[in-house]
């Protein structure tokens, strides 16, 4: 079994975050540890000057609240959570070394004609992740 499992969660989806955390409860035993994250695409400088203070933040701070209520909800005890900005993949990536990931539990779409040229988050994750990649359709 697995100790950590890392659960992205696309919060313009939410139901099918809340449908990898029940994959998560099916591969978790007594002392697995699993962490929801999301990630906060980056907004060009040029685009980020124009907007109002603050309203970044604050949709940093919803995300958060967000995330904390989802995990609440879940029939885990015991669920992390954290919101990161930055590009999808790389963040995935950087938070499954940095807590030390054992399982990666990520969505995928139906792809696109773009991500045959650019590929999608969860093809790269898979790609580039050190640990074990569940992808669910």
């Amino acid at each position: 079994m697995f100790k950590s499992i890392l659960v992205p969660v696309d919060m313009s989806d939410v139901e099918k975050g809340k449908a990898m955390i029940d994959i998560a409860t099916q591969f978790a035993h007594q002392g697995t540890k699993i962490k929801l994250i999301s990630i906060i695409e980056n907004i060009p400088t040029f685009i980020a000057a124009e907007l109002p203070s603050g309203i970044i933040d604050q949709k940093l701070n919803d995300v958060k609240e967000d995330l904390k209520a989802i995990a609440t909800a879940s029939a885990l005890k015991s669920v992390d959570s954290e919101v990161r900005s930055g590009s999808a993949a790389t963040g995935i990536l950087a938070a499954a070394d940095d807590w030390d990931a054992d399982l990666i539990i990520i969505g995928s779409h139906k792809p696109g004609l773009q991500d045959y040229f650019l590929g999608s988050t969860a093809s790269r994750v898979v790609r580039h992740a050190k640990c074990s990649v569940l992808v669910s359709r």
